[in-house]
């Protein structure tokens, strides 16, 4: 299963313009780019570069390209190392050619994005080489920036990994409140069916072996084991055989995730991989 490739297309330019739009409006304020238009004069024209200056797994040009564009354009944006790419410190990811006073005032944007976003690839990338060799995949969660959610899906696409529910309207996932809330799994898992579509799906959350076997016997899709160490996980693949689709969450980090994947687990979620991947670091240089 690790051999297999996730969707990769970027989202649609029309989930990606309000994004880029509403961080060009919070920059630019109502004033504009003062500094720029004091400094610079209206007709000057300049070559960017948008360069790596770590090594690292490249998202967020689309974008870049959608800042710089709103701004002007007529700014040219020549990509050479694409979104998915893994670069080395040094690597010219872009350049961008046209009015110096729109690439500066796409500037601070278009790096944010694209740094940000870079980081998530990045962070993905490393657990994705890490479970190499085994049938597991990485999964995100819903543990996103608020209103970043489409963008840092698509950065963990770039990095190698899959993803998980983009939201509560697309697939069922039952957790351990709405056990305490519903009165246990069965009624629980009633409840959903009597009411679910045919096109979606039903994941449970079991913190226990013993909740696990109760699952079975009610043939869910697919089993969220949370928190729960490699041994147990062993097992509860051993008891599984196959009849639902295992996928390991809580806490998964860098260091415990190949050990996690060593169990036979199908799926590794990690909240870690968006809202705590570091910036990687780039420049815009003219």
């Amino acid at each position: 299963m690790s051999a297999a490739l996730p969707f990769t297309r970027p989202p649609h330019a029309l989930l990606i313009e309000p994004i880029v739009r509403h961080a060009l409006e919070e920059d630019l304020g109502r004033a504009g780019d003062i500094t720029s238009e004091l400094t610079v004069a209206a007709d000057a024209r300049s070559t960017a570069q948008l360069v790596a200056r770590q090594a690292g797994t490249i998202s967020g040009l689309v974008a870049a390209e959608r800042a710089f564009h709103f701004v002007d354009p007529a700014l040219s944006f020549a990509v050479h190392a694409p979104d998915g790419a893994s670069v080395q410190a040094g690597t010219l990811l872009a350049t961008i050619e046209g009015s110096s006073r729109a690439i500066l005032t796409g500037e601070r944007v278009a790096l944010n994005f694209t740094g940000h976003l870079s980081g998530v690839a990045t962070a993905t990338r490393s657990m994705v080489d890490s479970v190499d060799g085994t049938n597991a995949r990485i999964v995100c969660t819903r543990k996103t920036t608020p209103g970043l959610r489409v963008l840092e899906k698509y950065a963990v696409r770039c990095g190698g990994g899959f993803n998980h529910r983009f939201g509560l309207d697309d697939a069922v996932l039952i957790k351990d409140n709405h056990l305490a809330a519903a009165g246990g799994i069965r009624p629980a898992i009633e409840r959903v069916r009597a009411g679910l579509g045919h096109m979606a799906r039903i994941e449970l959350e079991v913190d226990t072996l013993a909740q696990l076997e109760e699952a079975l016997s009610l043939n869910i899709d697919t089993i969220l084991l949370d928190n729960m160490p490699p041994d147990t996980l062993r097992q509860a693949v051993a008891m599984a055989k196959g009849r639902a689709t295992l996928e390991a969450s809580g806490n998964i980090t860098l260091a415990t995730v190949r050990a996690v994947a060593e169990t036979g687990v199908d799926y590794i979620s990690s909240g870690a991989i968006t809202h705590s991947a570091q910036n990687l670091d780039l420049g815009l240089d003219f």
